[in-house]
């Protein structure tokens, strides 16, 4: 069953994919180390809701959730400049994004649903709304707005798909982190009127108790900013009778701040692959209302200062 377990500086909700039920009576001696580590086939095209444009930097802040509406083929032409210096490029860009991102609020909406099979129609639901906000003191925490009760028969949620959709969905490769992955270019392709260097990600190594992506990233030729990111978090966990299966996405950003591009809507159409059979979801993130958090704090209700003090 879902929970909601609040700590300091967060409201944890899980929201990571188990088998319900008989998963308890499964067993998988799968070892960590045997999952699949390269980068993913290149992504399949799917439609989204409410598609529009993907703009060009420097265009002001996106009013809603979009996808790539129109893509170029992928030309594997060298890039003017050395991949490896692309890949530090964006790799430095991203950590001053992931400092930048951190100032902000934001409202985030996420949705996953079961899809019955011969009505194509959802047969389960959960749903959360929440605030990402600061407290006084600059604390960054999480405010849960709208959690209707889950109607999901044939999934449950765990805690590594919240950790995924905190970490992973909006997948951010910093210099920090890029000396984890394997990342090789393939080539560049134009995503409406964005001009982009497109790698292959995938961790070198499956460390313990860590999450990583794998798949595919668009980097715009401009702002050396992730644009679009196609793929999936791994590894699986199938042991001690339980199976985690984690659902392929794309993640979008839009131009909202100077030359950084944020994360704004997540979209994935896949169908997990269980032991049982499979089980096809369609899952939603939208990312809205950035603000800065300096522009946003509320003092509290006004007080009349009495007239003899200034």
């Amino acid at each position: 069953m879902p929970y909601i377990e609040t700590q300091t500086s967060r409201i944890f909700s899980p929201v990571v994919l188990t088998l319900a039920a008989c998963s308890a009576a499964l067993f998988l001696s799968m070892p960590l180390d045997a999952q699949q580590t390269g980068p993913l086939p290149p992504p399949p095209t799917y439609s989204a809701p409410a598609p529009a444009p993907l703009p060009r930097s420097g265009s002001g802040p996106a009013t809603a959730p979009h996808q790539t509406t129109t893509e170029s083929p992928l030309s594997t032409d060298a890039p003017k400049i050395p991949a490896d210096q692309i890949v530090q490029k964006f790799a430095e860009r991203e950590l001053e994004f992931k400092k930048e991102r951190d100032n902000y609020t934001y409202t985030q909406t996420f949705v996953i649903q079961t899809i019955d099979e011969y009505s194509g129609q959802p047969d389960g639901e959960y749903r959360m709304t929440s605030d990402i906000l600061f407290t006084p003191a600059g604390k960054r925490y999480e405010h849960v707005t709208d959690a209707p009760a889950p109607s999901l028969q044939r999934i449950s949620m765990s805690q590594q798909d919240f950790d995924d959709l905190e970490h992973v969905q909006p997948f951010v490769l910093t210099t920090d982190e890029v000396q984890k992955y394997d990342v090789k270019y393939v080539g560049q392709q134009q995503l409406d009127e964005i001009n982009a260097y497109v790698f292959d990600v995938g961790p070198k190594k499956l460390e313990k108790n860590q999450r990583y992506f794998q798949g595919r990233i668009w980097v715009d030729q401009t702002d050396f900013g992730i644009v679009k990111t196609d793929g999936k978090a791994v590894p699986d966990i199938k042991k001690h009778g339980q199976e985690n299966v984690f659902p392929r996405f794309e993640t979008f950003r839009e131009n909202i701040e100077s030359h950084y591009w944020f994360p704004t809507y997540t979209h994935s159409e896949d169908t997990l692959q269980f032991s049982s059979g499979g089980v096809r979801i369609r899952m939603t993130v939208r990312y809205e209302n950035y603000k800065r958090f300096g522009s946003t704090i509320k003092i509290g209700p006004a007080t009349e200062v009495p007239k003899d003090k200034p």
